[in-house]
Parts: structure tokens; sequence; C-alpha cells
């Protein structure tokens, strides 16, 4: 068998975004991922299906996979003739240990391709507003490893020669600095020089603390400061008070769960980043078609016939014009068929097809759909209605009741998600979600079901519970979630606003 190969790939310092394209693109197509601790587990979810995960986290207390381990499996797995993404936090040639296991591969016969990160050395102070170099302090940088007691006797590190270097950067170096802090200082470095140390750099956790040579061994001790941190040392510190955009964003610091459908999240994931807080998907539904298309096929064969058409969701905007296309039905055959949109985004989709709606209610839910038909006269009147297999039936039974000839159709399916439970009830666990979002009923189902026995009233207290609207809301509390937040305006801007509201923002 011909070996595979190796991609040493950097994963940058924790916010996912950071990744580069090349990075996520070789993610998406690797037979096997090794990944470390600090990695963020969101890349996970663009491996392929059946892609065997791996974790090698290191930590400075614990290893689960010593480095030599590490470089055994990356070759065992070579060999098998996969393509193996070794994903590391960071950058794999900045104090990642990279250079030991592409020596390793190559003198084992195993090809291998290094895709830089971006460094934690360098993004972690930017995101807490430190620029590591400045024209007006520094033209001068220098990455340290924090990791070496300085105290020791045969430290490789030359203190004489680096303490004058306008920015120092130490990795890994939180359990050392006082030491760190005691070794500048006895080179010449002024006392008063001032100090910051990261922790979570990038992620809603980061902390900062500040201080100078003096007292920040102190500072960092009694905030509590742990690993993984960067320390940087130099006057471009001063500069954070000024330019520290990230901390000011107005969500920075939650994470929050995404529970709808991967593919719909990423609207919704955009925005949340933007206001700094992270997006965590663990979509609880998958959009699918139906079982059999004969009912909506014969539908859209009689598409002339009917006189409504009505649209529920977006997803059923797509379905429809899906089949329509694929049954090679002309778009100018709705010419004479009045069309209703629920709401906002549903109308954009339709007319994304250079379709205009004739009704969308000012409420985004049935009910208010059914009062813009009593404004109608629909008796005897064909309705087509194409949407999910498990919507509520109140749209389709008032209109029967009002005379009107409905043909409710299953345009898609909506079936259980692929969100990781085990991650989800870690995280839970923890503290690390902090607000939990629902747009659908379907959602909040879902979501308990996949749950399942991990389900418990602690579990549920530890987010906040926000609902896209009363439907949504009316489920979440007869399956025994505590409502929080319910949007005023049924779409996901409305959610959103919702949340910037609840934390007054």
């Amino acid at each position: 068998m011909q070996n595979g190969k190796v991609y040493l790939v950097g994963a940058g310092p924790g916010d996912p975004g950071l990744i580069t394209v090349k990075a996520l693109e070789y993610i998406k197509k690797a037979d096997v991922l090794v990944y470390d601790r600090l990695a963020s587990p969101r890349l996970l979810s663009h491996a392929k299906p059946g892609a065997e995960l791996i974790f090698a986290g290191k930590s400075p207390v614990r290893h689960t996979l010593k480095q030599e381990e590490i470089n055994e499996v990356l070759v065992l797995k070579a060999r098998e003739g996969k393509s193996v993404i070794r994903l590391k936090g960071g950058d794999p040639f900045v104090f990642g240990r990279g250079g030991e296991e592409a020596d390793y591969l190559l003198t084992h016969g195993i090809s291998f391709e290094v895709i830089p990160g971006v460094t934690s050395g360098i993004a972690v102070p930017a995101y807490a507003g430190i620029p590591v170099t400045h024209r007006d302090f520094t033209s001068t940088l220098a990455f340290i490893t924090g990791n070496e007691d300085p105290a020791k006797g045969n430290t490789s590190i030359e203190w004489e020669k680096i303490s004058g270097i306008g920015t120092m950067v130490f990795y890994m170096g939180m359990s050392n600095l006082p030491h760190i802090a005691e070794q500048l200082i006895a080179q010449g470095r002024s006392a008063d020089t001032p100090v910051a140390v990261i922790r979570w750099g990038t992620r809603p956790e980061q902390q900062t603390v500040t201080g100078t040579l003096a007292d920040i061994a102190d500072k960092a001790r009694e905030a509590k400061m742990g690993h993984p941190a960067i320390i940087v040392v130099g006057d471009v510190v001063t500069l954070r008070d000024r330019l520290k955009w990230f901390e000011q964003k107005p969500l920075f610091g939650k994470r929050i769960l995404i529970t709808r459908a991967r593919s719909q999240a990423s609207v919704f994931a955009e925005k949340i980043e933007g206001l700094g807080a992270e997006p965590w998907e663990f979509p609880t539904i998958e959009i699918a078609d139906p079982e059999d298309f004969d009912l909506l096929d014969r539908a859209l064969d009689e598409i002339e016939d009917y006189d409504w058409l009505v649209l529920t969701s977006v997803n059923g905007v797509q379905s429809f014009m899906n089949r329509l296309r694929y049954l090679k039905k002309d778009i100018r055959k709705l010419s004479n068929i009045k069309i209703v949109a629920i709401g906002p985004k549903t109308r954009d989709e339709i007319e994304k097809f250079g379709i205009f709606c004739e009704f969308m209610p000012d409420e985004f839910v049935a009910e208010a759909i059914i009062e813009i038909f009593k404004t109608q006269e629909i008796k005897g009147k064909k309705v087509l209605l194409p949407r999910a297999d498990i919507a509520r039936k109140i749209l389709p039974d008032t209109l029967k009741a009002m005379g009107a000839i409905v043909n409710e159709v299953t345009a898609y399916r909506t079936i259980e998600g692929s969100g990781n439970t085990e991650e989800l009830v870690r995280m839970l666990e923890e503290k690390k979600i902090h607000v939990l979002t629902f747009t659908s009923s379907s959602t909040v189902k879902n979501f308990i079901r996949k749950l399942g026995d991990s389900k418990s009233e602690e579990l549920l207290n530890n987010a906040v519970v926000a609902c896209i609207g009363p439907i949504t809301s009316a489920t979440a509390r007869e399956l025994g979630l505590k409502v929080d937040i319910e949007a005023s305006q049924y779409t996901i801007d409305g959610l959103v606003e919702a949340i910037l509201r609840y934390y007054g923002k």
C-alpha cells in the first residue's frame, strides 16, 4: 500500500475564524485529524463524514498523548494510505514542535507539508488591543519560550542579550512569570516596564491583566490567571486602554448555541460573531427531501389551477423552486397566482426569483396569515401550501373551515440533526455555553431529545434560553425550559436584537 501524507496545519490561536483558507480546505478533505487542546473544536465540524478524530491534547499538567506517541500515530495513519491532518494550535513551527514532527516523518519516509497558522504571539495581543510593534514605541520584537525556568543554571535563553528588545512575547510562561520578571529586571530592564498577561486570547474567555515587571506576578496571581496565556513585555502594552476593540463588542464573553440546521446557521453565526460572541453550532435539525415527491409533483403539474400559493419558510421557497426547476416547469406558470409569504426572509427568498408577493403579515406566524385571508374571498378557491412535514395544522385546517380548497403537500422534511451531544453536555456542565437559541419548535424538541438521559434541571439552567417567537417559546416551556428571551420580531434579526436587549446592549 502506498503511504499517505501528513499535513502539519496551524489552527490559529483559538478563534476559528482565524484559520487560513488553505488549512480549512485540507481539513475538509482529510481522512484523519490529530488535534491539539488549543485547536478550536468548531474546526472539527468541517471534517468530512467518517473522518477519524484523534485528540492529542497536551497541557502543562496533563498529557493525553506524549509527543513520541503523537509522532507514531502520524506515521501509523500515513502508512495506512490516509491523508492526515496534524492540527496544532497557533503555528506549527512557532513553539509548536512541528519541526520535530516534520523531522520524524522524514526519517520514517512519510511525505509531509506545512500549512502555517496565525501564531498566538501576534493574534492574542492584537485581540487585547496591543500591537506588538509600533513606530512610536519599538521596532524590535522577540518571541521567547516561557516554559524554560530562567532560574536554572543551564538556560539556553541569553537574557542579557534579549532584555533590551522593545517588545518581548513569552509563550507558555505562566508558571515562570515571577522568575521571568526578576530576570529581566536583573538584566537592566526597568521595573516600571509595562506587562500584559492574556489568557485564552481570541476566545469568549479572554482575560487580560496589566501591570509592570515589578507587580505583574502578584496581579496575575490575584486574578487567578492560568494556562494558556501569552505574556507581553514592553511599552506597547500602554496602548491597550485605547485599542482594546475586541472586549468592547456588545456580546464579548458570550458563547451562543445555534440549534438550527447547519445549512441555515451561517447568517445567524455571522451576526453573533460580529457582535463579539462566539457562535457554537449544534444542529438539532437538518433539512431533507420528502420521502416521496409524488404529491408535490402532482401539485406542480396542476400549478396553473391554483389561486393562492402560501410559503411559510425560506426552506419551503427553496424546496418548491428547486422542484419546479427539476420538473422543467416555467416560472411564468405562477403569473396568475397570488403569493403569500410569512415574513421578510421568506419574501426576500421569493423575490430572488423575480417574483413579488401580494401579501405578508405584520406578525410572522400562521395565525397572522389567517387574518389576511379573512379579508379575501377564498370560498371555493384553491390554495397550495408546500411546507415541512411537521408544520402546525392550524393554517390548513382554518382555511378549509373558511371554505378554501387546500392542498397541503410536503416540500421538505425536518429530521434530527448531527450535533455532538457529548461535547454539548460537557460545555453546559462547565458553563461554557451562555445562551441557547431556538428558531422553531422542532429545534427545541430535537434539542431535548438529543440530550436524552443527560437532561437535568441543573444542566438546562446553566444557560439563558432565547426563542424566536411565542410558538417556539410555548414549546420550550412545555418541555421544561425556562424562557428568558423572546424576540418581538420573529426573525433572526429580531432574535439578535432581543439578546442584545437582555444584556443591556
